[in-house]
């Protein structure tokens, strides 16, 4: 039989990659034809240059299969390392960061991350990076705001005057 050639192979197998690894549902189905591949008589080694996964991930979904069924073959649960903070700790952080950092003793007028670590360091013996807690802020429904700059020996007159105010471009 006649080889079939595809132009562009290697887009279209990364494209169909992405594809089957994108949901629940594609991971699974992918799962399924590899062990299908193994059930017709394929070694693990086999299946791992065909499907290009390592063969110790193919046998993992093997022993998953034996013991679990077709069910075995569904992703589990990720969830995660465990938030330092309870959820009691994390509703009273809340309340504190719709206050005011001066309402609280801090010499800024709006919180960040780096006023947040230091906090959480203070008041609840928890230290978190920055960056974590920027995480923090949107995890817990706020966005960070940043002060409009200006300049301070600026003359608003002189400003108004400079603005364009031509309306014939």
């Amino acid at each position: 039989m006649k080889r079939i050639t595809i132009p562009d192979a290697e887009i279209f197998i990364a494209a169909i990659q992405d594809e089957l690894s994108r949901t629940k549902e594609g991971r699974y189905f992918h799962r399924l034809a590899v062990i299908l591949h193994v059930l017709r008589g394929a070694s693990a080694y086999e299946a791992s240059r065909a499907f290009g996964f390592s063969s110790r991930t193919i046998e993992y979904w093997v022993n998953r299969l034996v013991s679990n069924g077709l069910n075995g073959l569904w992703d589990g649960k990720h969830p995660g390392r465990p938030s330092r903070l309870s959820a009691f700790q994390k509703q009273k952080l809340r309340k504190e960061l719709r206050r005011s950092p001066r309402d609280m003793g801090y010499d800024q007028n709006m919180w960040d991350g780096v006023l947040l670590s230091h906090h959480l360091e203070k008041d609840y013996s928890i230290s978190l990076s920055v960056r974590q807690c920027q995480r923090l802020f949107h995890q817990m429904g706020f966005s960070l705001q940043r002060p409009r700059r200006q300049a301070s020996e600026a003359d608003p007159a002189l400003r108004e005057a400079f603005k364009k105010t031509s309306t014939s471009g």
